[in-house]
């Protein structure tokens, strides 16, 4: 499988468009042209899952760039992903995408047909491309539906910064105008109308929702294509599970019964991973830091062996999970949600701050009992209200500019760090203090050092409980 960034835009234009002069549009360029044939067939589910969260899998056969190719969202325009043209689609392919198609089969949705007149821009005699623009000739047909038409694509070059704005301009003065489809298929099969929403506080909490969903879906793909995307993930997640706690009041009983609970239970599958991950990180630089007179025995073979004895295990629980009905299930669930968000008709935006406000409160409370029990466990509960209390405010700030959910976002997201950081020492600790007992019982090994960086927790976890107080004021 090979990957590649594209960063491409979409322009229409007519007939009568003329291609202008490139040459002209970066210092020392040149421009040759070449004509391209290219069959497309496009690939989805039945009911087109791919396309609703912006994914395209296509078979591409013709005189150039054949294969069959898979594009991901990406920060900075697409991942575009790359297989051999063979005649059904690659195991690997079918694999990456079980979840974002919730398990179902893809079938043959569209055809694009596209006679393409590439104009390859060069600079300083290199011969790498610093942009491509594609005149593109396209006849599509997607089941009795035919359609054809012309289009500009200009694609970026590894080595171009940004889409030259001298080239903007004279596409525009030439007649073009930026494409109202994101894609061919787009064009060709305009995907389902997305939720309307119908008041400020809806399209807060459509907007809000639906960024963690697109982040969870990215997670699925990511995981599946051996990437880590397992803290943003979870971040998504544990906001997920927030906005269902904290704004349960104006949510429909029936399309959120069960799921917080489907959630922390993946969730916490992850974390078992995420745990592993942090504290080889953790325990290697606080080794690093001791004197070496004070690393006594094979410490940071203990800690690697130790860490993966649960992490491999941990990452196979993810992975059988994730072909699992009942995780399917999850995301089936968060689909729905993209066209029929679980927000009762009516819900205003009073309704929303009044249970961003209770949030607040409650985090307060949690803090207050934390400093006046001083316990690991209560510490831990009052970092948890502080997260639905940022969370909260969060999904609250896209009901309009307010500085009070500006403070309230800024307060607990400091809370949320430090007993953060509280937690992960109270975790390391209890992990150091095993580690050392085996170490202390296993012949040629020494518990010490695991003793000095078991302090060492403990005066982290007390400075973060002092730091927690700090804030409180």
């Amino acid at each position: 499988m090979r990957e590649v960034l594209e960063r491409e835009d979409k322009w229409e234009v007519d007939d009568r468009f003329e291609v202008p002069d490139l040459a002209a549009v970066v210092r020392g360029a040149t421009v040759d042209q070449d004509t391209v044939d290219l069959v497309s067939e496009y690939y989805d589910t039945a009911d087109r899952d791919l396309q609703a969260h912006r994914v395209l899998v296509r078979r591409r056969s013709g005189d150039d760039d054949t294969g069959w190719q898979v594009k991901l969202p990406a920060a900075e325009g697409r991942t575009e992903l790359h297989w051999p043209l063979t005649d059904s689609p690659p195991k690997s392919l079918l694999n990456l995408l079980i979840g974002v198609g919730l398990g179902k089969p893809l079938d043959h949705v569209a055809t694009v047909h596209t006679v393409r007149r590439r104009h390859r821009v060069r600079v300083d005699g290199s011969d790498e491309v610093y942009a491509e623009l594609a005149d593109d000739q396209v006849r599509a047909s997607a089941g009795d539906r035919l359609l054809a038409w012309r289009e500009v694509e200009v694609e970026l070059g590894p080595s171009a910064p940004s889409m030259p704005k001298a080239l903007v301009k004279r596409l525009r003065a030439a007649g073009a105008r930026p494409s109202r489809h994101p894609s061919k298929l787009a064009h060709v099969l305009p995907p389902s109308a997305p939720f309307t929403p119908d008041s400020a506080a809806a399209r807060a909490f459509v907007d809000y929702l639906s960024a963690q969903v697109d982040a969870v879906v990215a997670g699925d793909v990511g995981l599946r294509r051996g990437q880590d995307p397992i803290h943003d993930t979870r971040v998504a997640m544990r906001r997920l599970r927030s906005t269902l706690r904290v704004f349960a009041r104006v949510l429909d009983d029936a399309a959120i019964a069960g799921l917080e609970d489907e959630l922390k239970w993946f969730a916490g599958l992850l974390g078992e991973v995420r745990d592993c991950q942090v504290q080889r990180q953790r325990f290697g630089e606080a080794v690093d830091d001791l004197p070496v007179d004070l690393v006594l025995g094979p410490v940071r073979s203990r800690v690697h062996h130790d860490l993966q004895a649960v992490e491999l295990p941990a990452r196979a629980a993810v992975r059988e999970a994730m072909d699992s009905p009942r995780y399917l299930a999850i995301l089936a669930a968060l689909r729905r949600w993209r066209d029929a968000p679980p927000l009762r008709p009516g819900t205003t935006s009073a309704q929303l701050r009044t249970a961003a406000d209770k949030a607040r409160r409650k985090a307060d409370r949690r803090l207050a009992a934390a400093m006046a029990d001083d316990s690991p466990t209560a510490w831990h509960r009052a970092r948890k209200a502080c997260k639905r209390a940022r969370y909260a405010a969060e999904l609250c700030q896209g009901l309009g500019k307010s500085r009070r959910d500006e403070r309230t976002v800024k307060r607990y997201k400091q809370f949320q760090s430090v007993l953060g950081d509280h937690q992960d020492a109270v975790v390391a600790a209890e992990t150091l203090r095993r580690m050392g007992v085996a170490a202390g019982t296993t012949t040629g090994e020494n518990g010490f050092t695991f003793g000095l960086l078991l302090a060492r927790e403990r005066r982290i976890a007390e400075d973060c409980r002092a730091a927690a107080r700090n804030l409180a004021g």
